[in-house]
């Protein structure tokens, strides 16, 4: 009984050999689409060639304020250098995306003073979906030897997801954000069709790996979804005592 039982694997797999030695390598190799030439940067940190350079250290021409849309950013640019101004509010970028490669750098100031959240904190906003902190966020905040809950330290996605690691710099040196966002889907009605994903590495290191959104950042409560469309990319200027936070190198790659 076991012989008939294994003859048709043993028939299957020999049919299979014999197929696969009948090929020849051209079966498996295709010419097009030709994959679109992009330049790299000098380094990782150079916007490569078909990027939208949202921050060059001279202006703030691709950014507006979060609460008034139809005004400009007044954050301060010196030194090619962007330093949140907290009586402004929260920034956002003038045009709206769906999935994208982002790459961020910001900078705690040397002589941080205060603890937990209270200290340089910010924030990565992927897609902002209204007025004030609403949208997903990934958290910026010295977590170099700061202590506080680990899904609000830099790297998590704020309140769903600590980061893998913690590979902050102390406080004074330039840290990276590199960030691919895939933007959620929702069908006719509203409901929710595929949800958001994020990946991020964090000063090169990977600290959140195709992570599922659960919804919209909430401080009070669970995150949910609602419906929208491409939105813009916001940062924070978050109400704390602390001193404010720098940016600089921000460019993004539509995907």
């Amino acid at each position: 009984m076991k012989n008939y039982i294994l003859l048709p694997v043993a028939i299957a797999i020999s049919t299979a050999t014999f197929a696969q030695e009948k090929m020849k390598h051209e079966d498996t190799e295709f010419y097009s689409p030709v994959p679109t030439v992009v330049t790299p940067g000098k380094t990782n940190a150079d916007p490569p060639s078909d990027a939208i350079v949202l921050f060059d250290g001279k202006n703030l021409d691709q950014w507006v304020s979060t609460d008034h849309p139809d005004q400009n950013a007044d954050w301060f640019v010196h030194n090619g250098i962007m330093t949140v101004n907290k009586k402004a509010g929260n920034i956002q970028t003038r045009e709206s995306f769906t999935d994208y490669q982002l790459h961020l750098e910001w900078r705690i100031p040397k002589d941080i003073e205060g603890s937990g959240q209270a200290r340089g904190n910010s924030g990565l906003f992927l897609a902002s979906t209204g007025k004030g902190d609403s949208g997903y966020e990934v958290q910026i905040l010295d977590s170099y030897k700061n202590s506080t809950y680990v899904n609000g330290q830099a790297g998590s996605v704020y309140k769903q997801y600590a980061p893998l690691v913690n590979p902050n710099r102390p406080p004074g040196q330039w840290q990276t954000y590199d960030v691919i966002w895939t933007a959620p889907r929702f069908n006719e009605d509203g409901s929710l069709k595929s949800p958001a994903y994020v990946t991020v590495l964090f000063n090169g290191i990977l600290v959140q790996n195709h992570s599922e959104l659960k919804g919209v950042t909430k401080y009070i409560g669970l995150p949910d979804y609602y419906a929208h469309g491409p939105e813009p990319i916001k940062l924070q200027a978050h109400g704390d005592n602390s001193k404010p936070i720098s940016f600089r190198n921000i460019w993004v790659r539509k995907l």
